[in-house]
C-alpha cells in the first residue's frame, strides 16, 4: 500500500487513485481556493493522481492553461482518460516526469499546487528550488499536507514517508528561495482504512516567489 500511494501502478494503482481522489478531495479543494486563480493563469499541479478534480480548477477563471505532472504512468493515463473533453479546447496537458526535474522552462507558471505529495519528495529543498525556478515572478505555490501527528500512527505510513508539521514546513521553506505567506490549519472527516470516520488535521501553506 505504501508503494502504491507513492507511485500508483496497474489496476490496483487505478483503484488506489480513485480512493485517493475521494479521501483527498477536501485538501485538493482547499488548495485550489488558496491559489486564487485568475483569468489567463497558467497552472501547474504536481502529483495530480487521476485528476478527477480538473473541472473544479478550470471553472475558477477564464482561459486557464493547466499542466499536470505525475511520476506514475498509470495516473497520467487515468487523468487523460477522465479528462478527454478538456485536453484540446482548454489547453490541458498531462506529463510524466522523474519526480526531480520539472520539464518546463524558467518562469512558466503563475500558480502551482500539490496535495499530499510532499512526504515523497526525495530531496525536498532541491525540489522546492526546482518549483521556484518554473514559477513566474510573484507566482503562488500551494502545498497541502496532513499533519505529522495525524499521519504517524497510520498503518501504511512507513519509511517512504517524510512527515511534516507546520514548523517542519516553515523550516524547509526558510532554507529555500520561496517566502512563506501563510499556513492555515484545517480539520475534516475522512473514511479510514477500516471504513471508520476519522478526523484528519491538515495544513494549507501558501508560498510566494
Amino acid at each position: 500500500m505504501e508503494s502504491q500511494l507513492s507511485h500508483p501502478n496497474g489496476q490496483f494503482g487505478i483503484d488506489v487513485g480513485q480512493n485517493m481522489h475521494s479521501t483527498n478531495l477536501g485538501m485538493i479543494t482547499s488548495s485550489i481556493h488558496a491559489l486564487a486563480i485568475a483569468s489567463g493563469n497558467k497552472v501547474l499541479e504536481i502529483g495530480h493522481g487521476n485528476c478527477h478534480h480538473l473541472p473544479l480548477i478550470l471553472k475558477q477563471a477564464e482561459n486557464i492553461q493547466f499542466h499536470g505532472l505525475e511520476i506514475s504512468e498509470t495516473m497520467k493515463t487515468e487523468a487523460e482518460l477522465k479528462n478527454k473533453a478538456y485536453l484540446k479546447p482548454q489547453k490541458v496537458e498531462f506529463t510524466r516526469y522523474d519526480g526531480i526535474t520539472i520539464p518546463f522552462p524558467d518562469n512558466s507558471f503563475d500558480k502551482a499546487m500539490t496535495a499530499n505529495t510532499i512526504y515523497f519528495w526525495k530531496k525536498p529543498l532541491q525540489f522546492l528550488e526546482e518549483i521556484y525556478r518554473v514559477m513566474k515572478p510573484n507566482g503562488t505555490f500551494v502545498i497541502a499536507f496532513a499533519q505529522k501527528e495525524f499521519m504517524k500512527d497510520l498503518p501504511f505510513v512507513k519509511e517512504k514517508f517524510q512527515l511534516y508539521n507546520n514548523q517542519d514546513l516553515s523550516d524547509l521553506v526558510s532554507k529555500s528561495s520561496f517566502k512563506l505567506i501563510s499556513i492555515s490549519d484545517k480539520t475534516e472527516n475522512v473514511i479510514g482504512t477500516a471504513n471508520e470516520l476519522i478526523n484528519r488535521n491538515y495544513a494549507v501553506a501558501i508560498l510566494g516567489k
